[in-house]
């Protein structure tokens, strides 16, 4: 595992754990669905330094995405403060 990807995977796992029970439930609740709406925001946490996405539509594998809509404005908020040194660090990393 490289320097970035291994980066990646603890914010992932320091990200999740932003998460009430409730948005745990929420989060599992809409990897069932089939897709998200046009226009939902999500992130993929496979690709964490993409950002916040929008959806279009194509189809996203939905076992890998954080949507929006199953977080609070706080959770949402504190996910992507701690996003964006992190994005700066994988950017770095590819330098």
């Amino acid at each position: 595992m490289n320097a970035s990807s291994s980066l990646a995977f603890i914010k992932r796992n320091d990200l999740l754990k932003l998460l009430s029970d409730n948005e745990v439930a929420s989060v599992s609740l809409a990897e069932t669905a089939v897709q998200l709406s046009d226009g939902d925001e999500y992130l993929d946490l496979s690709n964490l330094d993409k950002g916040v996405r929008s959806a279009r539509k194509e189809t996203i594998p939905m076992g890998r995405v954080l949507p929006r809509k199953a977080l609070t404005p706080e959770t949402w908020s504190n996910i992507l403060a701690q996003l964006a040194p992190m994005r700066t660090a994988l950017a770095a990393t590819r330098l």
